[in-house]
């Protein structure tokens, strides 16, 4: 086999077990496992190449190895796994598809952060033989599907009430998709009109997708006849600029609407995750209340138990989206709320105005340390 000399800067490498730390690989010869070239770009920037499955099965490779790829100008240490999940927020990935190998960074865009389109060249090489073994069964989750495996509708809808810092009771609802036709949105649709949710916040469906779901739930269609619910198609990058302009309107249709209200994206987890964090922290939520939320999610799903491996490399997620929303640096109880504004107010685009009548809809009103913020942002 053919053998490539490296030495190169990486974005995303294997540090004890961990990934997202930046290196340099100096002179070191590995091995060619296959090569190819894109094929498509998705929506969301994750790239699909021409490698197929039949070329991976012939080189060896298999998931949890650790390899090199070299794409465009680029070269990135990354692990073969099998869902995003499978590592950290912002990390580079590979993973098999039924028609061939994807590229792609959790919660990132892949193509846009490395300047790669249809056509550029890939080629895969050999780094470590199943190093990443160990941190794919911490963090490989068995979703639970059905009813009988939760302690209850609400755990099993993930449908709940959010009071984080001084959110008002009856104001906030997180929950699944209750309008896709399946047992759990049932029973999401259930708890939303015994809630007396009056709008809905959808983060997930395109206008295409929204039209074929409002048949599954005559609650939420007249909800929409009403005028009373939005429907974004957002992505889960919220550093993107189609993700921010898709949140400035969902944070304008709240203003404009009252509540109570329900955010939700297909399984009420991850993009709702991060709308839901920034609410919380607007509102006056710590560090660890907009966690300990975010997590309630992972419990239900997969029964991950606080105080364990998993419960940790999860939590982590959030951790991370504050983190990155504070140009890197860890975000205190002290300085959330200036973040979460900041963000608002210089990424999203919302004006003072807008920030403030969004604390007003969750607590009943602007804080004067919400003057403050706005002030400095």
């Amino acid at each position: 086999m053919k053998r490539l000399a490296l030495t190169v800067l990486v974005v995303s490498l294997l540090v004890s077990g961990l990934l997202g730390a930046v290196a340099a690989v100096g002179d070191a010869e590995e091995t060619l496992l296959f090569s190819g070239k894109i094929a498509a770009v998705d929506k969301y920037g994750n790239v699909m190449t021409d490698i197929s499955p039949e070329m991976v099965a012939a080189s060896g490779a298999e998931v949890g190895d650790v390899v090199i790829v070299k794409i465009g100008d680029n070269v990135i240490v990354l692990p073969f796994v099998t869902t995003y999940g499978d590592v950290d927020r912002g990390t580079a990935l590979m993973r098999p598809r039924d028609t061939g190998i994807q590229l792609a960074i959790n919660y990132g865009n892949f193509a846009v952060t490395y300047g790669v389109s249809e056509g550029s060249q890939v080629s895969v090489y050999m780094k470590e033989k199943g190093a990443y073994l160990s941190d794919i069964a911490i963090r490989h989750l068995e979703k639970l599907e059905k009813r009988d495996d939760y302690d209850s509708d609400e755990a099993f809808a993930n449908f709940r009430q959010v009071t984080a810092g001084k959110i008002k009771p009856g104001v906030l609802y997180r929950v699944s998709h209750p309008s896709l036709g399946d047992d759990r949105s049932s029973y999401a649709a259930k708890l939303v009109e015994e809630h007396g949710i009056k709008t809905i916040l959808n983060l997930s469906d395109t206008p295409e997708e929204f039209e074929q779901n409002l048949a599954h739930s005559e609650y939420y269609r007249e909800l929409d006849e009403a005028g009373n619910v939005v429907a974004v198609g957002m992505g889960v990058d919220f550093a993107a600029k189609e993700f921010t302009a898709k949140l400035k309107t969902v944070m304008e249709f709240m203003i404009a609407h009252d509540g109570p209200y329900a955010v939700h994206c297909v399984e009420g987890k991850d993009r709702v995750g991060i709308v839901v964090a920034l609410l919380e922290g607007l509102a006056g939520a710590t560090v660890d209340e907009i966690v300990q939320d975010y997590m309630v999610s992972y419990e239900n799903y997969f029964k991950v138990e606080k105080g364990t491996e998993g419960y940790k490399l999860v939590s982590k997620i959030m951790y991370d989206q504050l983190k990155e929303m504070n140009n890197g640096q860890p975000v205190t109880d002290a300085d959330v709320k200036a973040v979460v504004v900041n963000y608002l107010k210089n990424s999203v685009g919302l004006d003072n105005e807008q920030i403030k009548e969004l604390e007003i809809k969750l607590v009943g009103e602007a804080s004067a340390y919400a003057e403050e913020v706005l002030l400095a942002a």
